[in-house]
């Protein structure tokens, strides 16, 4: 079962505007330099569970405020949380169907894509931008939007509406 590290309501640092991010936890890559070592920890945070995925679609729109979804980690495309990332993509789209979302992964596309998985397929034909690559301390640079090192890549997948 997967794990939540955390979740920020109101993030105004991950994506553009207000997002709502989700933290999985679990992480096989352990780049050196990683903002978010605790979330390495596969048993680290709560349960991921329908509760929370409630919690999510009621709190994306509190308020009035139109929040995008931010799904970062840890690493939310390892195998081990494929099936909750794509169970809290679908109910969100479900609710809110111009959705924005956000994903960080350490697998680049061309890894993402060679795995040649339909639960992937799935995930990545309902986000709208993947930010793809590992963190690599030696290419750090704080300046860029979306990222913490010049490898890593924004890449827009769908419309942003």
């Amino acid at each position: 079962m997967s794990k939540i590290a955390g979740i920020y309501w109101d993030d105004t640092a991950a994506a553009p505007g207000i997002s709502l991010s989700v933290y999985f936890s679990g992480c096989h890559f352990h780049c050196p330099g990683c903002h978010n070592p605790e979330a390495w920890d596969f048993n680290y945070g709560q349960d991921f569970s329908f509760e929370i995925i409630k919690e999510i679609i009621d709190k994306l729109n509190k308020n009035g405020v139109k929040r995008s979804l931010s799904i970062l980690g840890g690493e939310p495309l390892c195998d081990e949380n494929l099936i909750a990332v794509q169970a809290l993509i679908d109910w969100c789209k479900q609710t809110y169907p111009d959705l924005v979302i956000y994903v960080w992964t350490g697998y680049t596309l061309e890894e993402l894509k060679a795995r040649k998985l339909s639960i992937i397929d799935h995930i990545l034909s309902q986000i709208t931008c993947l930010i793809d690559g590992r963190f690599e301390i030696d290419k750090r640079d704080t300046t860029l939007p979306l990222r913490g090192s010049s490898n890593q890549r924004i890449i827009k997948l769908n419309d942003i509406k």
